[in-house]
């Protein structure tokens, strides 16, 4: 449910207006170095406040709580919580009647008995993917560096490639706000410096475990590899990545660094669809639960014009931890930091 990861593992809680979101990582090596400062840049790339993104500002200073002593961790689970300080919890008063379109409102209160904290979004709000963040940043870290006679070690980057179909990012945020509207984007991610042999074939391939937790960041809604949906309309003597030498390296990537589900020493290559932010202030037709009529409706509060502007850092985090936890049970990384 909330958990993910067999040896490194990740558990994320907490609501968008609770008192704090947070999470708890296990099978993180003992030894490994960590202070609050490890955290600044990452968390400073997710934060809100630049054009295009939500007006609400958070410190996200993180309150390391246990599994750290004198700055090196120790083996146990590592517990992080971010404190909610900077909530607006009126705006979604009349959310209870009248849920979002787009949103989790509706399923969450039929699958949870109207138990569920609405405020915010809960449980399902973009808020969490700080505690996302936080996990990425420890298994960044034990991702494995250059190796002493040279090379290169596991590097994890994410960027935007387009913002509303729209490769020049400014551009499409205009049309959003143009059209007094939300807009979505396409994010790609590309690790280099992977060994070849991560994964397995079939339930555990590198495409399958990857896919499972990057559909944990809200809003993102498809996920394609290599060349992607591309190669339905491509031969196979086209697609098929030549192999050039003992390495394992090929003349194209079509494949996006994963054959078979096993990652193949090349470059791991795929992108992420990112759909509008369903908090428009447009106005739409939504169920009233307590008239049983549908009625005119638009969001209030604040809310991010674009998603994908605050996704690539998370994307990276997530991506980060899946790989760990992949090394991890290969034995590429030991239980005891020794660097």
């Amino acid at each position: 449910m909330n958990s993910f990861g067999r040896i490194f593992k990740v558990t994320i809680f907490g609501e968008s207006h609770g008192h704090c979101v947070g999470i708890n990582i296990d099978g993180c090596p003992a030894g490994l170095p960590l202070t609050v400062d490890d955290f600044t840049t990452d968390i400073e790339r997710r934060k809100a406040g630049a054009k295009g993104t939500t007006p609400r500002k958070e410190d996200d200073i993180p309150r390391i709580m246990n599994g750290v002593f004198n700055d090196k961790t120790t083996g146990a689970p590592i517990t992080i919580l971010f404190d909610n300080n900077n909530t607006r919890s009126t705006d979604y008063e009349k959310q209870r009647a009248v849920p979002r379109p787009g949103h989790a409102d509706f399923v969450a209160t039929k699958k949870f008995g109207g138990y569920e904290d609405f405020r915010g979004g809960g449980h399902f709000s973009g808020r969490l993917t700080v505690c996302l963040v936080a996990a990425g940043v420890i298994a960044k870290k034990i991702l494995p560096p250059p190796p002493p006679e040279g090379g290169t070690g596991v590097s994890v980057n994410a960027s935007i490639l387009e913002i509303g179909g729209e490769t020049d990012i400014e551009k499409g945020l205009q049309k959003a706000i143009d059209a007094k509207d939300t807009i979505g984007g396409i994010v790609e991610c590309k690790v280099t410096g992977l060994p070849i042999g991560l994964g397995e074939p079939f339930f555990d391939s590198v495409e399958s475990v990857l896919a499972h937790a990057v559909f944990a960041i809200p809003a993102v809604k498809g996920i394609e590899f290599g060349a992607g949906f591309a190669a339905a309309k491509m031969f196979g003597s086209k697609h098929n990545d030549w192999i050039e030498d003992v390495s394992g390296k090929t003349r194209t990537n079509h494949s996006g660094g994963i054959v078979g589900g096993i990652s193949n020493g090349n470059e791991l290559l795929f992108r992420i669809a990112i759909k509008p932010t369903s908090s428009t202030p447009k106005e739409q037709q939504t169920l009233n639960i307590e008239t049983g009529e549908t009625e005119a409706f638009s969001v209030k509060g604040r809310h991010d014009l674009c998603i994908a502007l605050r996704v690539p850092v998370v994307l990276e985090a997530v991506t980060a931890f899946v790989l760990a936890d992949l090394m991890m049970l290969e034995q590429k990384i030991s239980s005891v930091w020794d660097r």
